[in-house]
């Protein structure tokens, strides 16, 4: 059972920039697919970006391409997904998730995913 901590979110201006980490239990290289989720009140969770099977292709929504970008550190067993030039609209909660059996039609579906982490907020004042 694959346990994740995400860590990093704050209240930041617009136009800012921060980096969220997420931590996990064990080794998760390939073949886990690791994604960043992201979810407002009453809204459905939000597909932000992933790195398929750990492998060189990352993936992102399209409101955010340009300014997060996803990489990871496999010695500490952590995915980071670093934000710049925040918008108000990028406030949510966001979550990490992982899963070992992703095909690539799958990987924005957040209910393909296996684990995942409580969340951490995202605040952007304007």
């Amino acid at each position: 059972q694959v346990q994740l901590v995400e860590s990093g979110g704050g209240l930041v201006p617009v136009g800012g920039s921060l980096r969220l980490s997420c931590k996990a239990s064990e080794r998760i290289s390939h073949p886990y697919t690791v994604a960043w989720f992201r979810q407002t009140p009453g809204k459905e969770r939000e597909f932000v970006a992933c790195n398929f099977r750990s492998g060189s292709n990352k993936y992102y929504a399209d409101s955010v391409k340009g300014r997060f970008t996803m990489s990871r550190d496999n010695v500490e067993n952590t995915v980071y997904l670093q934000m710049i030039n925040l918008k108000v609209e990028d406030t949510a909660v966001y979550y990490c998730a992982a899963d070992r059996n992703l095909i690539l039609s799958s990987v924005r579906l957040s209910s393909q995913y296996d684990y995942w982490g409580r969340g951490t907020q995202v605040t952007v004042s304007s």
